[in-house]
This record gives structure tokens, C-alpha cells and sequence, in this order.
């Protein structure tokens, strides 16, 4: 029978289980999808460790957030295998991205065929699997701050799954990148455009010597007290600082804040724009999805322990 992996309870990567569930069918308007490679995202362990926001109740189903434990796994790339009677456009067989999506972590899910994409023959499953979630908010992230050409961005969390797509896409709008990660990422950053500085004591500092003409905006993907400090010190427009987390802290300091909670932008309507130029741009080799490491879909509670660890470039993937 089909697998999905779902928390028994709320806690750590442990409480993960693979269990057997039916073959599910397409709605009227739905397509049924064979996962062949699904993203795995900070957002996924939040959910069942308890440590996630509090969610407007509107956007919960775009969280994730169902009745019960919550279903993981928000983006995948599989083969159609059932097409729903009201869906135009999308047949058996057809390779496709699906985002967004609930409960992806599993050998089959079941999407609305608004959230169906056709997956470029260029681009392998797991790099198909995990463009969307990481893509769309670092889009979100740069409109957010207003980042555009001629620009000097700050990128916190530069070599995680969001910061390198960040990167990449604030330098193909004509700005200058400068990007925090650990040393043993820095050669990749260099290699997308971006000039690599340590994160840690004198970050500040390290940034007005690679950046001396200034920082015009910044944008947190890291969510520590460092990055916050360091973008308020530098950019003179608290609008120009984005953040995806939204600590009481950052709430306080009047920039702009994504997500799902009170007070936070979802971005709905900016992330949909993004999925057809985000395939587009992969497709063409001008958007490099960054692959760190692969696991089978028994493997997701490790998969999440290495994402907590956060030592990983790029995205982690399960691969039914």
C-alpha cells in the first residue's frame, strides 16, 4: 500500500512514523500525483515540535495546519497518475511540480490543479521537488524589502535553501549581494554572485568593509538576534529590513515581517506570481536549485535532524 509519513505526537524528528494509508482519488478539480522527490523545509519540523506561530485561521491551510496532527510537506514533484473530471490542461503521465500542496512527505498526494506545474525536462526530481517553497519566499523576501538593481542587499542565512535562491535573485535584479555563512560555504556563494562573510562578533563591521559605499536593505533569512542587530545597525529604512521570522523583538522594530501570524504578510498573491518565472529561470539555467543531500522517505526524521543541525547548503530532499 502507499506510505505517507506522519508526527504521532507533538516533539522532536523521533515521533515521525511511515504508515500506510489508501490510494487517494482526485476531486472533480484535483489531480492525483506519484511523488517523486519532495522538499523538505524548516516550516516541516515546526509544525509538529510546537514551536511554530500562531496562525491566522485563513491561512492555515496554506501552513500546513489541519484539524488534528498536522500534515507535512508543502512541495513535490511527481507523475499524474489520475486527473480529475473538471481538469483541462494536465494528463496521466504528465511530469509536473506541485506547490502548494499538503502532506507531500508520501508515495502519492492529492493537489488542486491550480497548484500543478509542468516539471522542465532540464531539471532533475529533487531539484523539481524543492524549488518552489525556498523560491517563492525569497521572492517574497526581496519584494518585501524593495530590492532592485543598483542596490547593496544584506542576505542573513546566505547559503541555507532560501538564502542561495535569495541571492541568486537579488543579483539577477542588478543588486549587490553580500551574504553571512560559515566558511565552508563561501566558495558556493562566491560561485552565485554574492561576496561571503562570516556570521559571529564584528559581523557588523566585516559588512561595512565589503559594502562601504552602505547597505540599502537587508533580509533575514537566519532568524537570530545577530541578524536583526546587524541589519538595524546598517540600513537606514527599517521598511527595507525583511524578515521570516517574526519575534516579538523584530515586531517591536517596525520592519517588515513574513509569514502567517498576526502582523505578518503572507505574500499569497506574490508567491503564486512567482511559480511559472521561478520554473522558468531553472529551466534556463539562470536559477540553481542547490541539492545538499537526498533520503528515502523512511529517512524523513533524519532528514529533519540535519535540518536542525543547519550545517547543510542548500535543500534537503525525500525521495519516495
Amino acid at each position: 500500500m502507499p506510505r505517507i509519513v506522519r508526527p504521532t505526537a507533538y516533539g522532536l524528528p523521533e515521533v515521525l512514523t511511515v504508515v500506510e494509508t489508501p490510494t487517494p482519488h482526485a476531486a472533480a478539480d484535483g489531480v492525483v500525483v506519484e511523488v517523486r522527490a519532495a522538499g523538505v523545509n524548516p516550516i516541516d519540523w515546526k509544525l509538529y515540535s510546537g514551536t511554530f506561530h500562531a496562525v491566522e485561521e485563513d491561512l492555515k491551510d496554506a501552513a500546513g495546519i489541519t484539524a488534528g496532527m498536522p500534515s507535512i510537506g508543502l512541495e513535490c514533484a511527481g507523475v499524474v497518475t489520475e486527473v480529475g473530471a473538471d481538469v483541462t490542461g494536465v494528463r496521466v503521465g504528465d511530469e509536473v511540480i506541485v506547490y502548494p500542496v499538503t502532506a507531500a512527505y508520501a508515495d502519492y498526494v492529492t493537489a488542486p490543479a491550480t497548484s500543478i506545474f509542468s516539471k522542465p525536462a532540464s531539471l532533475g526530481w529533487a531539484e523539481a521537488g524543492s524549488l518552489m517553497l525556498a523560491g517563492t519566499t525569497a521572492v517574497h523576501a526581496l519584494h518585501a524589502a524593495g530590492v532592485a538593481a543598483g542596490d547593496t542587499v544584506l542576505v542573513h542565512g546566505g547559503s541555507g535553501g532560501v538564502g542561495l535562491m535569495g541571492v541568486q535573485l537579488a543579483t539577477a535584479a542588478g543588486a549587490t549581494v553580500i551574504a553571512t555563512a560559515a566558511e565552508r560555504n563561501h566558495a558556493l556563494l562566491r560561485e552565485l554572485g554574492a561576496t561571503p562573510i562570516v556570521y559571529g562578533p564584528g559581523l557588523a563591521d566585516r559588512v561595512r568593509a565589503a559594502a562601504p559605499q552602505g547597505v540599502s536593505a537587508a533580509v533575514d533569512f537566519a532568524g537570530t538576534e545577530e541578524a536583526l542587530d546587524v541589519s538595524l545597525e546598517l540600513v537606514a529604512d527599517r521598511t527595507r529590513i525583511a524578515s521570516i521570522t517574526g519575534s516579538p523583538r523584530r515586531a517591536a522594530a517596525g520592519i517588515k515581517l513574513l509569514g502567517y501570524g498576526p502582523g505578518q504578510d503572507a505574500g499569497a498573491e506574490i508567491r503564486s506570481a512567482a511559480r511559472s518565472e521561478l520554473i522558468d529561470r531553472a529551466e534556463s539555467g539562470a536559477l540553481r536549485v542547490v541539492v545538499a543531500t537526498t533520503f528515502a522517505l523512511a529517512e524523513a526524521a533524519k532528514a529533519h535532524e540535519v535540518g536542525i543541525a543547519g550545517h547543510a547548503p542548500g535543500k534537503l530532499v525525500l525521495i519516495p
